[in-house]
């Protein structure tokens, strides 16, 4: 079994304790030697100074006598000090013993107050799991290294609260959009197996009808393929133009903008930039068909790219219905969708709802940013800025032009 913390903290403690006693003791023991020698060895001097004499055989005597009481006063501080010594060893050796074990005591309760937030943060993290990630730490006590800690994983679980019940209400709104195609399939085949008198022009409808519904979910699982790729970082690392994809963009909704008789004005310049090609073009695919189907008759539609300072700039301008501020920010959550209202025309195909949500996505993939703003006449600006590629340019892809 491996040592605590605790344990490893108090017999540190008491090692560092125990080693400054014994440092102290050791200093007081060295101190009292020496002044124990100094005092004998002065009296000893005084002692042994000679007297004068005018008597040459008294002087030797004198002198002999004297050698001999130095002698033996020497060998008595001798053995003064030892016993000084040996008499303070014991006391000494008994109070270091004492300050071990209170040492042990006292280092053992402050590493376990210490390590006490340590427990609770244990405890609460066992407690927290995906059904219970409302649960909080909320450590109080100073704002140390462990009030930190424990504040960073509150944080942390709260970003995983939102993540999950992100993805579950995604996973929701997914299921709920795949199974009105699906249903619509399954009453159209119904109906039509238990009429054994239908027409062929029934049974065309009922096919169309088939189709239509099939396309829709085709449609939705498409865009939830792209949002799961886009999700999942780049794939690539590619040379690409945004302008060349918005041309590409506005070539695929020509028709429906000619339908819906809209004006598109656009304005690509070059705009290089480094990553996945195929999911640059659907950025700018379904940010020119929001632009084009959210729209109203005869309204306008403008798309322009710009390279400036080393930022790709692609924006959508398009005009429509006024969508209130506090809405912009829903639209790039999945399967959101503004409400109809009479100054736009319908959509000849339903959106997804995962248009503006996959464009953030393949926007945050390749580092870049995106922000939309509400038009003062109705409509929405969207404007998508990416890191430019500077290694090569590309030629212009179209000039300003207006078509109707």
């Amino acid at each position: 079994m491996k040592p605590t913390i605790r344990l490893r903290l108090t017999l540190a403690f008491a090692v560092l304790l125990l080693g400054t006693c014994a440092t102290v003791l050791a200093i007081n023991d060295a101190l009292l030697y020496n002044s124990l020698y100094a005092q004998i060895n002065g009296s000893s001097e005084e002692q042994s100074q000679p007297k004068p004499t005018t008597d040459a055989e008294d002087l030797a005597d004198k002198d002999a006598r004297k050698a001999h009481a130095l002698a033996v006063q020497q060998t008595l501080a001798a053995d003064l000090r030892a016993g000084a010594l040996r008499s303070a060893a014991g006391p000494s050796a008994a109070a270091l013993a004492v300050a071990a074990l209170l040492g042990l005591g006292i280092c053992w309760l402050l590493a376990g107050r210490m390590l006490r937030p340590l427990r609770t943060l244990t405890a609460a993290t066992r407690r927290i799991s995906q059904d219970r990630l409302h649960e909080r730490i909320a450590l109080t006590g100073p704002r140390d290294e462990l009030k930190e800690l424990a504040d960073t994983f509150d944080e942390m679980v709260t970003r995983l609260e939102s993540s999950f019940a992100s993805q579950r209400r995604f996973v929701a709104d997914a299921a709920h959009e795949l199974r009105t195609p699906l249903a619509i399939v399954r009453t159209g085949a119904e109906v039509q197996l238990a009429r054994r008198d239908s027409t062929p022009a029934e049974w065309e409808a009922s096919a169309r009808r088939v189709l239509s519904a099939a396309g829709r979910a085709e449609r939705l699982l498409d865009g939830l393929l792209a949002l799961a790729r886009s999700d999942s970082g780049v794939l690539a690392a590619e040379p690409h133009d945004l302008a060349v994809a918005a041309a590409t963009a506005l070539a695929d909704a020509d028709d429906e903008a000619e339908q819906a008789a809209l004006t598109v004005i656009s304005d690509l310049r070059p705009a290089p930039v480094v990553g996945d090609p195929a999911l640059l073009d659907r950025l700018a695919a379904n940010l020119v068909h929001n632009a084009v189907r959210h729209n109203q008759e005869g309204g306008r539609v403008e798309v322009a790219t710009t390279h400036d300072d080393g930022i790709a700039t692609l924006t959508v301008r398009n005009s429509g219905a006024v969508v209130p501020e506090a809405e912009v920010d829903r639209l790039f959550e999945p399967f959101h969708r503004l409400p109809a209202q009479p100054s736009t025309r319908p959509a000849p195909v339903r959106s997804t709802g995962l248009g503006l949500a996959i464009v953030r996505s393949i926007v945050r993939a390749h580092g870049g940013a995106i922000t939309a703003t509400p038009n003062a006449d109705g409509g929405l600006t969207v404007v998508v800025t990416l890191p430019a590629h500077d290694h090569g340019q590309f030629p212009v892809v179209m000039a300003p032009q207006n078509f109707p």
